[in-house]
């Protein structure tokens, strides 16, 4: 499943950057078959946890997330020029996006072991899907500048050229996260330097229990008297 949920954020992607009407239906009927993998997974890991109330408290939120593509239905009532229907419309497209941010950096999390490496993933999905918000829910017209600058904001913390509302939050977001980022990264390697450290350290300590080595003593030293001279 871990797999499954890297790919489908690209798929979300595509859905986004294609223009062929054969490649969009293509990948949004690919993306419904990975959402009811998903529905399917959550729903057995419920049996197996016996629908306990407690696995519903600790997995509520991924409730939402799956039930976010159903929103998607409501994106013709918007040929009826509702503004309540427009916002439906976005709201819809924000809440996939998000939902496949959440699971890919999920996905990331458990595959790799390594915390850098983990980190490095996880970053990398956050761009991915950052960049997609600006570009699908901004005036952003060109993905290339969208993902560059994401990234650039997910690294230095610099600002976006889409001076938007959700640009702004976009920008904060990830200005937060690149800072929590670098600490993750200045502890993780402080601690493997400590670590490294510790082990030299005791390499070249004595193993415990063991007798020093016997002081070589000096000719005529033995403490034994001497005879005194004969009279």
């Amino acid at each position: 499943m871990g797999y499954l949920g890297l790919i489908f954020l690209f798929v979300v992607l595509g859905q986004l950057l294609v223009s062929d009407p054969e490649w969009s239906l293509a990948l949004s009927i690919a993306g419904w078959i990975f959402w009811a993998i998903f529905v399917a997974e959550f729903l057995l890991r419920a049996y197996i946890a016996r629908f306990q109330k407690r696995f519903w408290k600790r997995n509520w939120w991924q409730i939402i997330f799956l039930l976010v593509p159903f929103l998607r239905f409501f994106r013709a009532l918007q040929s009826l020029r509702l503004l309540r229907f427009a916002r439906l419309s976005r709201l819809a497209r924000f809440g996939g996006i998000l939902s496949a941010g959440v699971r890919g950096s999920r996905s990331a999390g458990r595959l790799l072991s390594s915390r850098i490496g983990t980190l490095a993933a996880v970053t990398l999905v956050v761009i991915l899907a950052a960049s997609q918000l600006l570009y699908a829910l901004t005036p952003e017209d060109s993905y290339s500048t969208a993902i560059y600058e994401t990234a650039l904001a997910t690294i230095t913390g610099s600002g976006f050229t889409v001076q938007t509302g959700l640009a702004k939050i976009l920008h904060v977001s990830l200005a937060v996260y690149s800072v929590a980022v670098f600490a993750t990264l200045a502890g993780t390697l402080g601690a493997f330097f400590l670590r490294g450290e510790a082990s030299v350290t005791i390499a070249h300590q004595p193993p415990q229990g063991s007798a020093s080595p016997p002081i070589p003593s000096k000719p005529g030293a033995t403490g034994a008297v001497r005879p005194g001279p004969l009279l």
